[in-house]
């Protein structure tokens, strides 16, 4: 979006740039970017629920107008999640918001969901195209159960060992290799719809991979949760597939809603009305949400806004 961020401070003093639409008296939309984007892979969305909700995007550290550490460490997942609560805090401190995760701002926002501080504070969860990597860890595990889909997952999961090499994918990322790699991953009929991105943004978050991959799907602790979750599967994503993001969080998630559409990898900006019709159907099946006792540390009113 063209809006000016404002900056919010995460636990660690990183900086992160977070961009607010839409109506403030309604019920809080908190969508998460992934690799390599920045939040402008949400506008399309944006604009289709901005007229409902109050709705917040932000750059993920290391994107965007985003702090930018130089530190693999400063990637972990638990600086991921510090910073989405810090968000929440700073946007929504009464009232629990909707969590919209694609990709990597789908793997970040899993754990997001059983973070203690966080308890009552998320009223809904839909993840696309990026499952926990605790519940992918586990469902490999299974493989025996589904040896034909954990292959053909393990297949399209080449580029998790690629980005685990030193200087190789920086240096694909800095000569356009990555970039004509993620054009044809996605689908026929995303002509025009590409979001802006930078090189900063693709070197930056290979740091994503290498601070969680190998350590959570290796030695995976999947939490269960009874937060209302929806996956919304493209099924001709080539990176994510089918049979993963269904499978993996099915053991985990109490209240599971599954909807499979027609899209590739990207299909946040390649579709950007299908996602927001069944983010607005979702929010409308669960029952109203309450203010939460107030947090002092950030300072904002209550919400008036009912689903």
């Amino acid at each position: 979006m063209t809006a000016t961020p404002r900056q919010v401070g995460s636990t660690d003093g990183v900086s992160v740039a977070v961009y607010e639409s839409g109506d403030a008296d309604g019920p809080t939309v908190l969508a998460v970017h992934g690799y390599p984007d920045n939040h402008a892979v949400w506008d399309g969305v944006v604009e289709l629920l901005a007229g409902r909700f109050h709705v917040v995007t932000y750059d993920v550290r290391g994107a965007g107008r985003s702090d930018k550490p130089a530190a693999v460490s400063a990637y972990r997942m638990d600086r991921l999640v510090d910073d989405l609560t810090a968000v929440i805090d700073a946007v929504s401190p009464n009232e629990p918001v909707h969590l919209l995760g694609h990709d990597w701002g789908s793997i970040q926002s899993w754990p997001a969901m059983t973070h203690e501080p966080l308890a009552g504070r998320i009223a809904s969860f839909t993840s696309i195209s990026g499952p926990s990597l605790d519940h992918s860890g586990a469902w490999l595990r299974r493989a025996r159960e589904h040896p034909r889909a954990s292959l053909r997952q393990l297949r399209h999961s080449y580029y998790i060992a690629l980005f685990q090499l030193p200087g190789l994918p920086e240096w694909l990322a800095r000569t356009g290799v990555l970039d004509r790699g993620i054009r044809r991953a996605r689908s026929a009929a995303a002509a025009g719809a590409e979001p802006p991105r930078s090189v900063a943004d693709t070197v930056n978050g290979i740091s994503l991979y290498r601070a969680n991959m190998i350590g959570a799907v290796g030695r995976p602790r999947p939490v269960p949760t009874h937060i209302p979750v929806q996956v919304i599967v493209a099924e001709q994503d080539p990176y994510a597939t089918p049979d993963l993001v269904t499978g993996a969080p099915e053991p985990w998630v109490a209240n599971l809603t599954v909807h499979r559409i027609s899209g590739g990898h990207w299909v946040v900006s390649e579709r950007p009305d299908v996602i927001a019709r069944l983010v607005c159907e979702f929010v409308d099946s669960l029952p109203p949400t309450g203010p939460q006792p107030e947090r002092g540390r950030r300072a904002g009113g209550p919400f008036a806004g009912r689903l």
